[in-house]
């Protein structure tokens, strides 16, 4: 496994803004990307990562919110309900933090590692996660849906904190504060 670049907006404004292509076909180059981006979403304490992410404009990510790693390939939102707002920060653009209306359910289909449908019911965080991950993938970055007023950004400090809190949070496999 090797961890991964992650590409930073806005120096890759163009790669983060694209709507990802559908994976066509599942090979073993596929799956060594997923343990490639589960390794680089650790390294950078983040709870999710989609392949734009990381240079590949394909549709699919990871994610582990404390009950182990998952991807989800070419998933697909096609139900939601309720509402709530919540914090929310991103890999690509570190340090910015600010809270986002989402979906507080969400129903996700798509292929799993090995190629099977897979249906998903996500709640809360999960859920989150999701809506945010599936957002990077159709060119979507977070303050794009951010409460505007409430964007900030915060410093390096609380950032070493905040990944300190993400690797313990996992060590614990609780659901995070936010």
């Amino acid at each position: 496994m090797a961890v991964l670049d992650i590409a930073k907006y806005p120096d890759e404004e163009k790669l983060l803004r694209q709507r990802c292509k559908p994976v066509v076909k599942i090979t073993d180059k596929t799956r060594k990307l997923i343990e490639d981006m589960i390794e680089t979403m650790y390294a950078a304490a983040g709870v999710g990562l989609a392949a734009p992410q990381v240079f590949v404009s394909e549709r699919l990510f990871v994610y582990d919110i404390g009950d182990g790693p998952d991807a989800i390939i070419n998933p697909e939102i096609v139900h939601s309900e309720g509402e709530e707002v919540g914090a929310e920060g991103c890999l690509s653009i570190p340090r910015l933090q600010g809270d986002v209306p989402r979906a507080l359910q969400v129903t996700v289909t798509g292929l799993n590692r090995n190629g099977r449908r897979i249906r998903i019911e996500a709640k809360e965080y999960l859920a989150r996660v999701f809506q945010h991950e599936i957002d990077h993938l159709n060119g979507v970055l977070f303050p794009d849906r951010a409460v505007q007023s409430t964007l900030h950004w915060i410093t390096e400090e609380q950032e070493k904190e905040r990944k300190k809190e993400g690797r313990n949070r996992r060590l614990r496999a609780e659901p995070p504060r936010e």
